[in-house]
């Protein structure tokens, strides 16, 4: 008995040490991605100038470079990677759904049309100089307002994913249905508030939608993380939760888990974290689609290890996606929204095939 019991624990403290490798992989992967990001561009910089730039012993065009124009971008690639990843790998959890996340579900059109709303029909923001391109076309001039507007449009679509959910309790496939609906729904509501705007309301709602990293500046980066922190401790928290969530509700009821508070904190911390960064860089789909399942390969679904591996993963997709915005047609940047489309698409698609046997 003490062999087998000391083979287990071998066998564990194993298990264990593949997934911390994993984790540390990651990190080492996003940091590469985060260097080799800095230092391509328009002006190229040596990996000596950007050290020197990071510790704010640069020159004055270096530093201005580093910190005011790529800086910017990367991180909020890194927050808002880890913000919608995360919060797919937990909706797919809680609604155990593989195909659930902030895109699939219309969470982050509900969010859109808030958005918009607050930009055009409650002066949010506006257009400050049409001649510039990038970041520059819009400002947010009351991004708490835009905020809370986003995060009402998206919490709307998640009482409505959590009404299917827990009272009619639909199939999955059902709930990526509903969730196409809403995006409909939001889609032509935030059409018709473009349609009552002005010719300038209407060019910076539209900008707007096609997502850019590179329009928040340092103090909405703080709200961002803020939120994704407080929503990350919390999850990582409840860890042990949502493994028994695996088994299914019963299951977890049985061992105490409180499911229905558990599912709505959750849902609610998603929404916000959807809703937040969609308020400050536009739509970004299917990050937190494909971001779990690619690390679920690697780690398996023990949220220990899901949960930090599925941030890390959308932090890196999300960088390597903003890098590739500016350089393929360089020295133009592309709507980073359109090449996550082109990325998830697809993999939407293989899933739905790979799973098409889902009720």
């Amino acid at each position: 008995m003490d062999k087998s019991y000391s083979e287990l624990q071998t066998s564990y403290r194993q298990f264990v040490r593949r997934k911390w490798i994993v984790l540390a992989g990651l990190l080492l992967i996003l940091l590469v991605c985060v260097v080799i990001s800095i230092s391509v561009g328009s002006s190229g910089l040596t990996y000596g100038e950007i050290l020197l730039a990071l510790m704010g012993r640069g020159t004055k065009q270096t530093n201005a470079i580093v910190w005011n124009i790529r800086m910017p971008r990367i991180t909020t690639g890194i927050v808002v990677g880890v913000a919608l990843s995360m919060a797919g790998c937990i909706m797919q959890n809680v609604l155990r759904n593989p195909l659930a996340s902030s895109s699939t579900l219309g969470v982050s059109q509900g969010a859109s049309f808030g958005a918009a709303f607050a930009i055009v029909c409650l002066d949010a923001g506006a257009q400050v100089n049409a001649s510039t391109s990038a970041a520059a076309a819009v400002s947010i001039t009351n991004p708490y307002l835009v905020t809370l507007c986003a995060f009402i449009g998206g919490f709307l679509t998640t009482v409505v994913i959590l009404g299917l959910s827990r009272i009619a309790r639909v199939s999955p496939a059902t709930m990526i249905l509903a969730g196409v609906a809403l995006s409909s729904l939001f889609g032509g509501g935030t059409t018709l508030v473009q349609y009552f705007a002005d010719d300038v309301k209407v060019a910076s709602v539209v900008y707007w939608t096609f997502g850019d990293l590179g329009r928040a500046n340092w103090k909405e980066i703080a709200l961002i993380f803020m939120i994704c922190l407080i929503s990350f401790l919390y999850f990582l928290h409840k860890r042990w939760d949502f493994n028994a969530m695996e088994s299914g509700a019963d299951t977890a009821k049985s061992l105490g888990v409180p499911v229905d508070r558990l599912t709505l904190i959750s849902m609610v911390l998603c929404s916000l974290a959807a809703a937040v960064s969609t308020a400050f860089v536009g739509c970004i789909s299917f990050i937190g689609l494909i971001a779990p399942h690619m690390v679920r390969r690697f780690v398996g679904n023990d949220h220990r290890f899901l949960i930090p591996a599925s941030a890390l993963m959308g932090a890196v997709i999300l960088v390597l996606a903003e890098l590739v915005s500016r350089v393929i047609v360089s020295p133009s940047i592309l709507p980073i929204g359109a090449l996550t489309s082109f990325l998830g698409a697809p993999m939407f698609l293989y899933m739905i095939f790979k799973r098409g046997n889902i009720k």
